[in-house]
């Protein structure tokens, strides 16, 4: 049976692009796991708890305005892009008007940093910090992985995304000496980003023939308003995450903020692995939703692993990678690894079938309530349990947005008999 089931999978074209997405991507997932394993344990020795801290203060703040200039195209764009893969000129449109659009916001965003560090004391005091950071915006809009993910071209996001992780791997051991060194660190990953943007715009527009054109205002506007619905809903779901750590750099300092990185970089990397997973399956689901419910049982049964792998072994890899500063990270991994099974809900239900649906203001409402119900946890939980209240905010906060997307997706199932 199995051996039919491999014939199938080879003789289909849509097979044979899924099987080899998901080995380039499960390439870069190792690689995503290897490379920390390296970089973190010197890290945590060299800049210790409050480089770290002031580290995770910009990446939250940063995080915020690349969501903005994302915008939900990496799904609303690809799904487009995934449909037509076959017409240059609809491809050459779609990548123009996200490209500029893009660009606009960069420069939005880069205007309302510069008011942020000039108004307010915290974001003035790391200002050096946060603008090195912002440099990652810019690698964003450079390296459009919606588009190799678009065209299943996984190879090319694999290829370009370990080059950079190799290039800010060395960077680190060369540069990164001292406590003060701890700005080099963004600096050397928004470095990796750029480069991979300035390759990854090579091979699109030489070797592909991909055109970038200008397009008007009107076409930006509209750009923006056809991702409107699912730019709220990654926007809102980064609310809860990335102010929660900045509500905590506020009340409990750069070693709680450290502390609280520590043992999220961990959740990061899984959930990178599951990201990757949905989006190997978001352009080949667009043409075959009847084959949702073999991705939802292949994923949230991934997630569900990694859940309790990491909560088993929370001690010895705090321990492992961290000096014993770090100690109290134990309780933030394990309370962010339960998290992990309500992300795979909102993975398999919300952005693989809501979103591909056509349902993106389900998925949007969900994630405006729920946010903003986290948002007002955190001022409650981090004040009197500083970077434990950040990670059950969170937890509380996936949990529940998970869990209505997958309640309503379901219910939408049995409508459409599927």
């Amino acid at each position: 049976m199995l051996e039919k089931l491999r014939l199938r999978i080879i003789s289909s074209k849509d097979g044979r692009a899924l099987v080899s997405n998901l080995g380039y991507l499960s390439l870069l997932q190792i690689a995503s796991y290897i490379f920390p394993l390296i970089t973190v344990p010197y890290l945590a020795r060299v800049i210790g708890t409050v480089g770290f801290g002031k580290v995770a203060f910009a990446s939250a703040v940063i995080t915020w305005f690349i969501s903005i200039v994302t915008w939900g195209f990496d799904y609303t764009a690809t799904r487009d892009v995934a449909r037509d893969k076959d017409d240059i000129d609809k491809i050459s449109e779609t990548f123009s008007n996200v490209f500029w659009t893009r660009f606009f916001l960069t420069v939005i965003c880069l205007a309302i940093l510069i008011l942020l560090i000039v108004l307010i004391p915290k974001f003035k005091a790391n200002a050096s910090v946060l603008l090195v950071t912002f440099l990652l915006v810019l690698g964003h809009v450079m390296f459009p992985e919606w588009l190799f993910q678009a065209l299943e071209r996984m190879r090319y996001i694999t290829i370009l995304n370990l080059l950079s992780k190799i290039l800010f791997t060395i960077a680190v051991f060369l540069f990164v000496k001292e406590p003060s060194d701890y700005i080099l660190q963004p600096f050397f990953l928004s470095l990796g980003y750029i480069l991979s943007g300035i390759m990854s715009m090579y091979i699109i527009l030489v070797r592909w023939g991909v055109k970038l054109r200008l397009p008007s205002l009107r076409l930006i506007f509209e750009t923006l308003k056809n991702g409107l619905d699912v730019f709220v809903n990654n926007f809102v779901s980064n609310l809860y995450n990335n102010l929660s750590i900045v509500i905590l750099g506020f009340y409990s300092g750069n070693i709680a903020n450290g502390l609280f990185d520590a043992g999220q970089k961990f959740i990061d990397v899984a959930i990178r692995f599951l990201n990757i997973l949905s989006r190997a399956f978001f352009p080949f689901l667009s043409r075959r939703i009847d084959k949702h419910n073999l991705y939802a049982i292949l994923n949230i049964s991934v997630g569900v692993f990694s859940s309790l792998l990491l909560f088993i072994f929370a001690p010895l890899l705090i321990k492992w990678f961290y000096t014993p500063d770090f100690i109290d990270a134990i309780t933030v991994l394990r309370v962010l690894a339960i998290s992990i099974v309500f992300l795979c809900m909102n993975n398999v239900y919300g952005v693989n079938y809501l979103i591909l649906q056509g349902h993106e203001i389900i998925v949007r409402n969900i994630s405006v309530v729920c946010s903003v119900a986290g948002l007002f946890l955190a001022f409650i939980l981090i004040p009197k349990l500083s970077f434990v209240g950040a990670a059950i905010t969170i937890l509380i906060s996936r949990a529940s947005t998970g869990l209505l997307i997958m309640f309503n997706a379901i219910r939408i199932k049995r409508i459409n008999n599927f």
